[in-house]
């Protein structure tokens, strides 16, 4: 019993527990069988009388004094592996919870299913108790003995099972402990890799109507328990948006866990998605929770998803649906509560139709869809995105925040921002980088949209000017972004002047003369 104690690992608590009993020499065979899910059904030798095929007793452990050198005892694989609930002396023991003594067994009765093996071991009594914690029947100790036990034997054997069944409980609770551990380890790692990449990754910034539409979006789904679907070219923000979601809705408490799908290498998808047991494959020296796990009660963001392999779009679906997953290499079942919110930059609905992507899948993604516009379609976004990201870099690079100019304003909201956002960002950083005090000055690429041919720079192009209309026009959306970045403030720090680099009086006599204050 002390050493059922002293271990804490599940497989030696067992072993300890059936080599104990077998010290005793008139002992054949002990063996332990737990109750778990039913697994190799179709195999079982007793499926024919197995009433549902739910839950089985499992043969977890077997010792013995075989009396031979051909018989291995400890072999967990033979034809009683597995006890189907309420079939069998041991299958009853496990239904019912209670223990069972056949004493004078001469190997003829009905109930014995090798009786040549009975009658060569001299066996006389039969035990079975069933290991009962806290009223839970958790399996079955059963005794196979040369000897007829007394009552006071059996009785010895019930305080033995009782032991065995707190030692099981408490290495089962070791083992929920350490998974429990490694899943907040590993989720731990995870926020902070999280929050080093993201360095001040805020709110969405802007109030264009598109932008506006999206927040309005966010703001109705966000409570609910839908799936969500955002797309959008690369670089829009998928992931803030997926953020502002997880932000607003009642899993705000827990993680919100991403996943690149793009960069999950095939033979992986499985461990990374639903996680691994030790050994499970060559490398895989300890148990480790999936990405599934790590969300549980919390939001899973699949980014890319529009890159998971075909093949493995079924066993992600079946997740989706049943809310459960085994990790690889492990047949227990476990249940999950994770919302999913998907991004991607494809167009799904085609991919489906090119038989890329399944249909079931996408319709169980797109409950309710979110498209992001181009920052090309919200110019109006540029200022303020600027704005926040010149703050964001010079507070990253401990600088004084440089001026932005209206000409260079102007040649920033002109430009068409194929990588948007993201393209955006990297534009000012490198500038605050160059600026070194000065005011920030930019070398864009010459825009290659067709739809846009007046702002080519191209020496002799009849299009490589703007109109005093047109510049005009730019100049009161680009005041317009300043005034609407700064909340309205013209003066002092964070003031509209400040944001454009220009004298109050003179961005207030500009103002005027546009007829801002009039809209």
């Amino acid at each position: 019993m002390v050493s059922m104690a002293q271990n804490r690992s599940l497989p030696e608590v067992l072993r300890a527990i059936v080599e104990g009993i077998a010290e005793c020499r008139n002992v054949v065979l002990v063996r332990i069988w737990l109750i778990a899910p039913g697994d190799v059904c179709a195999s079982c030798r007793f499926r024919p009388e197995c009433p549902d095929q739910t839950r089985c007793l499992h043969l977890a452990a077997s010792a013995g004094n075989p009396g031979d050198n051909k018989s291995n005892y400890r072999r967990l694989d033979g034809a009683f592996r597995r006890f189907p609930l309420g079939v069998r002396k041991i299958g009853r023991v496990g239904q019912s919870g209670e223990p069972l003594l056949l004493s004078a067994v001469r190997g003829a009765e009905d109930w014995i299913a090798e009786p040549k093996w009975v009658q060569s071991k001299r066996i006389q009594t039969f035990a079975a108790q069933p290991l009962i914690f806290r009223g839970e029947v958790l399996g079955v100790l059963a005794v196979f003995d040369t000897t007829a036990l007394a009552a006071d034997d059996f009785a010895w054997l019930r305080v033995f099972a009782d032991h065995a069944a707190v030692s099981i409980a408490n290495a089962r609770a070791f083992e929920e402990i350490g998974m429990l551990k490694a899943r907040l380890e590993a989720e731990n790692v995870y926020l902070r890799q999280e929050v080093t990449a993201a360095l001040g990754a805020g709110d969405l910034i802007g109030s264009s109507p598109g932008l506006r539409k999206v927040q309005q979006q966010i703001q109705l789904v966000a409570p609910t328990e839908a799936s969500v679907l955002v797309t959008g070219e690369s670089g829009t923000g998928k992931e803030l948006v997926a953020r502002a979601i997880h932000e607003q809705s009642p899993r705000r408490e827990r993680a919100l866990i991403k996943v690149n799908c793009s960069a999950v290498p095939e033979p992986l998808f499985e461990s990374e998605f639903f996680g691994h047991a030790r050994g499970a494959f060559t490398g895989a020296l300890k148990d480790k929770p999936g990405r599934f796990e790590l969300a549980d009660g919390g939001t899973l963001f699949l980014d890319e998803i529009g890159e998971v392999p075909l093949a493995m779009q079924a066993k992600l679906l079946r997740v989706l649906q049943e809310q459960e997953l085994e990790r690889v290499g492990d047949p227990r079942t476990r249940k999950v509560n994770v919302r999913i919110i998907a991004a991607t930059n494809r167009d799904l609905k085609r991919e489906v139709e090119a038989g890329r992507f399944r249909q079931d899948l996408y319709y169980r993604l797109s409950v309710f869809p979110i498209e992001i516009p181009p920052l090309r379609e919200r110019r109006e976004d540029v200022a303020p995105l600027v704005a926040h990201f010149v703050k964001l870099g010079a507070r990253r690079m401990n600088r004084p925040v440089p001026r932005v100019t209206p000409a260079t304003l102007n040649q920033l909201v002109a430009h068409d921002w194929p990588g948007n956002v993201r393209e955006l960002q990297n534009a000012v950083e490198r500038a605050v980088i160059l600026a070194q005090g000065g005011p920030l000055s930019f070398e864009l690429p010459a825009a290659k949209s067709a739809e846009s041919p007046r702002k080519s720079t191209r020496p002799g192009d009849a299009a490589g000017f703007l109109t005093r209309d047109e510049l005009k026009r730019q100049e009161r959306e680009s005041l317009r972004a300043a005034l609407q970045a700064s909340a309205g403030k013209v003066f002092g720090p964070g003031g509209a002047a400040e944001l454009l680099g220009m004298k109050p009086t003179t961005l207030a006599s500009r103002i005027k003369a546009l007829k801002l204050a009039d809209d």
